[in-house]
């Protein structure tokens, strides 16, 4: 039912446990902070469900569905890899434990494996529509994350074969337009933004035009940023930028989506940045179901 998408082995060891459980205790703190009503009704006997992907699409999320049942002293056994390209109605995981518990995990943990996996699943389609045209570059997502959710989102992305871009404001120093206007022109932006960032940074800066990347460049950038250029202006202005910086890498940002992303590969662009990765992707349809009864494993 299932083959992997990428080689997604070892991603999980990205996640802290520290920061794997704080982020579950805050979740699921959100979803309950007071009584559990519905505790009276299912009681404390042990349960067992299965959980099930009713949509197509690409798994991920794993390491935060499992530290929210062990918030809860539920154990999680997995049928499928993280990656794993799935085809509905797959059964992808049992969960055990006290039955209140398993339904109290149960909405976060559905709504947390859904977002991370609907993020994979768009990382991998813009991966393989940009793969289709021959390109080789990165396909990224960008810092239009959910508040709180973030390390999610990124880390779906990462399932899905995408670079991350930039985690936070520390991960690159970059040199937006308002920054331009604060700092009042594109080479004093720079010069600031290099001091910043010493030898341990990459400098990326957003231009609007070929003269004000060429500043840019001049002046010290390691990345351009074309923003909002349409593909017909977007390749003739990479190509003269590399023509007199060819160490500067470029990167077009700006009304990409999956049907128009083919325009903007070409092979002066090094990064594809689109924030509907993150901003724009449907979740998953996952299910969680108690059953009565262990299934029996009888051997032929």
């Amino acid at each position: 039912m299932s083959q992997a998408t990428m080689d997604t082995k070892g991603l999980e060891f990205l996640l802290p446990p520290t920061t794997l459980e704080a982020l579950a205790d805050s979740w699921l703190r959100e979803d309950c902070p007071g009584l559990d009503y519905a505790a009276l009704v299912a009681g404390a006997g042990p349960s067992q469900a299965a959980l099930w992907a009713k949509s197509p699409g690409v798994l991920a999320g794993r390491p935060f569905f499992d530290a929210v049942f062990a918030q809860l002293s539920c154990q999680v056994s997995w049928l499928l890899p993280e990656g794993s390209k799935l085809v509905p109605v797959a059964k992808v995981a049992e969960v055990r434990g006290p039955a209140h518990r398993l339904l109290l995990g149960e909405r976060v943990a559905l709504n947390t494996l859904a977002r991370c996996s609907g993020v994979a699943s768009a990382a991998a389609a813009a991966v393989e529509t940009a793969r289709g045209t021959g390109w080789t570059g990165h396909v990224a997502g960008t810092r239009k994350t959910t508040p709180g959710f973030r390390l999610v989102e990124k880390y779906g992305l990462l399932v899905g074969g995408a670079a991350t871009h930039r985690y936070d404001l520390g991960g690159l120093v970059m040199v937006k337009d308002n920054h331009v206007v604060a700092a009042g022109g594109v080479e004093e932006a720079v010069r600031g933004a290099r001091r910043a960032a010493d030898f341990a940074l990459k400098v990326e800066v957003e231009c609007g035009s070929l003269q004000e990347a060429a500043r840019a460049a001049q002046a010290g950038a390691d990345l351009v940023l074309l923003d909002n250029f349409r593909p017909e202006e977007l390749h003739p202005t990479a190509a003269a930028l590399k023509a007199r910086f060819p160490s500067v890498a470029v990167e077009a940002s700006g009304g990409v989506t999956l049907a128009n992303l083919p325009q903007f590969c070409g092979p002066h662009i090094d990064v594809i940045s689109l924030g509907m990765l993150t901003q724009a992707a449907p979740a998953l349809d996952f299910s969680l179901k108690l059953f009565t009864e262990v299934p029996q494993v009888h051997s032929s």
